[in-house]
Formats: structure tokens, sequence, C-alpha cells
């Protein structure tokens, strides 16, 4: 994908940004269209009926093959991401945050996988891979809004409509479906239908982590619209898109200008000592 960033030639912080978000969508793209075949073109009612995730549930149960394959291609994905966003991604100011998003996704893949809460993750997957395959789609146009040395206007406005329909995903899927759909068979649904299921807090503390996760990206999006209505931001920028080498650039301008920034009174005394300085000279 580097060689397509350096052929479109894209700006040159955007051309090293570019790979990450392309590969995202496509692996979004991917497991989230297979999450859509697995909940709405199969026998599976998870969506429509939340507590069915935990309907014959038995210790050892077979994974189905289906199944299966979904949680191969995510553990993989997640157990890479860790690696790629310590070492290869650009460091932002939230990858602290991404980090232990990674580690807890990667938990809840593995652990669910094991104690056959396989039904459960298939749900959680799907209700956040939308919001991901929008998000790097309008981070993509948003590096291809200006290539070449030319601003190219189609993008910026497919820019502004991502931007619009990621906030209203973002919203819908993860924190009123969620709740709605997963907390709500987790938390309550599982004692129901398995009295004593095992380990009832250790999952829904993770799940519970997951969603504080969620409302602390989603003040980014809000941060993100007040700017823009407020006129303090004119075009779409990923409030997340901010490199904490560029934040330490512009910290580090901000604290030279206001050092050069002296009392009135003692710039004219030390005009004044110079003068007398260079007539001592004379």
């Amino acid at each position: 994908l580097q060689p397509f960033g350096e052929w479109c030639n894209l700006q040159p912080k955007d051309a090293a940004k570019m790979p990450e978000s392309a590969w995202k969508l496509l692996f979004y793209t991917l497991s989230w269209s297979y999450g859509i075949y697995l909940l709405f073109f199969t026998d599976y009612p998870f969506f429509y009926d939340p507590p069915s995730v935990f309907y014959d549930w038995k210790k050892g149960m077979d994974v189905p093959t289906d199944i299966a394959i979904a949680y191969l291609l995510q553990c993989s994905f997640y157990g890479h991401s860790i690696y790629a966003t310590a070492y290869m991604d650009t460091w932002r100011k939230d990858s602290v945050v991404m980090l232990l998003h990674h580690v807890v996704t990667l938990t809840l893949i593995a652990f669910s996988y094991a104690f056959r809460y396989h039904n459960v993750g298939i749900l959680v997957l799907f209700l956040h891979d939308v919001s991901d395959v929008q998000l790097e789609f309008t981070k993509l146009n948003v590096y291809f809004k200006h290539r070449g040395g030319v601003y190219h206007r189609l993008n910026d406005v497919i820019s502004n409509i991502g931007c619009l329909t990621f906030s209203v995903s973002w919203f819908w899927f993860r924190l009123y479906w969620f709740p709605l759909k997963v907390l709500y068979a987790t938390c309550y649904s599982s004692l129901q239908l398995v009295p004593n299921i095992p380990f009832y807090f250790f999952f829904n503390a993770l799940l519970l982590v997951l969603t504080l996760m969620n409302i602390y990206w989603f003040l980014y999006i809000v941060l993100f619209v007040a700017k823009v209505l407020m006129g303090q931001m004119q075009e779409v920028n990923d409030v997340r898109e901010y490199d904490v080498e560029d934040s330490k650039k512009t910290t580090t301008a901000k604290k030279k200008e206001a050092g050069l920034q002296l009392p009135n009174a003692l710039k004219e005394g030390m005009h004044l000592k110079n003068g007398l300085v260079k007539d001592k000279r004379l």
C-alpha cells in the first residue's frame, strides 16, 4: 500500500498514515461483512433475540465452524494490532488507550472461545466493526483530499458525510445497541438461563471496561462536532488524528513565543541599557 500512496502523490504526512488506514479498512470490511452473514443470513437469532446466546449453553460444547473462522480472523488481527500499535502505527495521544482496547478485546476473544461464550462474541464484534469501517473510510478520504498538490473537493465532501455517519453509528451501535443487547444478555439473561454461570464477573467486567473506552472515544467525537459548530474547524480531520510529535512541536513553539513576550517596562529598560552600552563604546 505504500507504493500506491506514493503513486497518488499524497502529502508526506498523509502518505505515512494511508497504509495503516487502508489495511484496517480492508480487514474491518471483511470481518463486518462476515458478521452480517452470520447474524442475518444463517439460523443464528442472536441479534434479534440476544438472550438466545445462552440457549443450550454447556461446558465444552462444540463451536460451529463458521463461528470458529470468525474467531480465528479476529484473534489474529488483534494479536497483530497490539504489536502494530506499539511499533508500526503513528503514535497518537490515545495510543495507550488503544493498546488497552486491543488487550481487552484479545482477552475477551480468547477466553470467550475457551469457555464457549462464542455466541456473545459474534454479537460484540458485529456491533463494533461497523464504526471502524466508517472511521477508516473517512480517514482515507481526508488523506486523499490533497494529492499531487491539488485540492479534491469530492474527497472533502465524502469525508464530511463519512464523519456524520461515523458519529451516528458509533452512538447507535456502541452506546445504544451494545448495552441494550450485549450487556443485557450477559448481565441479566445469563443468570436466568444458566444459574451459577462460570466467570460471570470476569467477563462482565471486561465488557464494562470496553463500554467505558467507547464512551471515552465518543468524547472526542463530541469535541470534534463542537469545534465544527463553533467554527473552530473548517474541514474534517479526525480529532484523535493527533500525533505526539506534532503536539510536542506545537507546545515547544508556544513556549518559545511565550518566552519572548516580555513586559513593556522590562523591554524599555533593556533598550535603554543597550543604548547606554553603545554610547560608552562610541
